[in-house]
């Protein structure tokens, strides 16, 4: 975004998390150093290497969870539930909690003006949903047939079921629910997704697009596929740990991430349109940046990507990072990847990154997947709010080779400003830069 696009503000919080989908209840586990990791009861634990998740244990899919709903939203949302994954579920109570909390629960947004970016994880099905049909086929009697599968097991498939793992229906959804007319966009980015849709529904209203916009994401990493796919290529917590300790950002003794589920999304609005509806303003979004990075092997080189993304976003802020509040970190808690983003910041900050508060909320829930990058936004902007930074849980014991002065303890100033920072496995970052108006 250049100096003459217009100003961009957050009106509207929403989230679907480990903590809570209440922004009240939310805001008070963090400050007061609550952990929402648990042992696990909507997933089997898997032996030796998951025990203990993130998981929204408030939230059941009913229409209760879906926060204030005028009679007809309610029974359109109701109705749909059945075409909803979980994913989705989220994706939608938590747009839903952002439009309310934005002042639109009674009053519809201007359509032809209003649209949606969200981000998910791949979605998929979970093996329930095949085995009535698989059993036709002939798995638990003779072997798999192969013939019958089409014949027979098929047509036991719940025939709405391919719309219910699309990862474009969340924004589908939240359009068609609320009326939203305006562009509309859905990204698969990972981890990077909730910043990379905050990123281009931003430059949406920026270039006129439009006046306002729903920009979110949903993920999990609890699932009975997910799950066993991070037991394979992600560096997971002991877990023998108790599991409030068991995620440890920039800690000497951190062994890894934790599985968690969630869903954030944010009301976005032209700051002269959010000012003459005498909206409340969390912040405006100054700048976003992005940066791919891999090499010839196709590996992620993510503290490059880090590095690239924070860099873009700070110049175009036109913040110094003297003047920086705080940094929200990515910080999984995996020995490589704190060690990288710290790298990452010391080549966006300089000198500076020894001074600059810098906070990791995964130590509260883990990994929320496509979804953490917007829930952590969302916790930034209540401490921005509340003036106080919530502490990183679990940090006692500094690594020399994560030189960042992560937030051991809620007695720090949030600033007038925060970078945040987001990154996948594959070295896709994002970053943005949100300041008091």
């Amino acid at each position: 975004m250049s100096a003459a696009d217009r100003r961009v503000v957050i009106t509207g919080l929403g989230i679907v998390s480990p903590l809570g989908s209440d922004l009240t209840e939310f805001w008070s586990a963090l400050i007061g150093g609550r952990s929402g990791i648990e042992t696990l009861v909507n997933l089997p634990a898997l032996d030796g290497k998951v025990a203990f998740g993130g998981e929204c244990r408030q939230f059941a899919g009913e229409i209760d969870n879906f926060g204030e709903l005028e009679k007809d939203l309610k029974k359109s949302i109701r109705k749909a539930l059945k075409m909803m994954c979980r994913e989705s579920m989220m994706a939608v109570a938590a747009s839903q909690h952002a439009i309310v909390d934005g002042g639109f629960g009674a009053t519809p947004m201007e359509a032809e003006r209003s649209g949606v970016v969200f981000g998910s994880d791949y979605m998929l099905s979970p093996p329930e949903d095949f085995i009535s049909a698989m059993k036709k086929a002939g798995i638990g009697a003779g072997g798999f047939e192969y013939g019958k599968w089409g014949t027979d097991g098929l047509r036991d498939m719940n025939p709405l079921w391919m719309l219910s793992y699309l990862p474009n229906m969340p924004a589908s959804h939240v359009a068609i629910f609320n009326d939203l007319q305006g562009p509309n966009n859905s990204l698969t980015m990972r981890e990077a997704s909730g910043l990379m849709a905050i990123r281009e529904a931003a430059q949406t209203i920026a270039r006129g697009h439009a006046d306002r916009m729903i920009a979110g994401a949903t993920g999990t990493r609890i699932h009975s596929f997910k799950t066993v796919h991070a037991t394979q290529s992600e560096q997971l917590a002991n877990p023998e740990l108790p599991a409030h300790e068991a995620c440890r950002p920039f800690d000497l003794n951190r062994s890894g991430m934790v599985v968690g589920e969630g869903a954030g999304a944010i009301l976005l609005e032209e700051y002269e349109s959010a000012k003459a509806r005498g909206a409340k303003i969390y912040g405006e979004l100054l700048s976003t940046g992005s940066s791919a990075v891999a090499d010839a092997n196709l590996k992620g080189a993510r503290e490059v990507a880090l590095a690239n993304a924070a860099k873009a976003a700070l110049a175009a802020s036109g913040i110094d990072p003297a003047q920086l509040g705080h940094v929200s970190a990515h910080a999984m808690g995996t020995r490589a990847g704190d060690v990288e983003e710290a790298v990452a910041l010391r080549e966006a900050l300089g000198d500076r990154v020894k001074e600059v508060p810098v906070v990791a909320a995964k130590s509260f829930f883990g990994n929320l997947g496509a979804g953490g990058g917007v829930v952590e936004t969302v916790a930034s902007l209540l401490a921005l709010r509340e003036g106080t930074l919530f502490p990183t849980l679990n940090f006692s014991t500094p690594d020399p080779e994560c030189p960042v002065r992560a937030s051991g303890a809620a007695d720090l100033s949030a600033g007038q400003s925060f970078l945040k920072l987001s990154v996948t496995p594959q070295g896709q970052a994002a970053a943005l830069v949100v300041a008091k108006v």
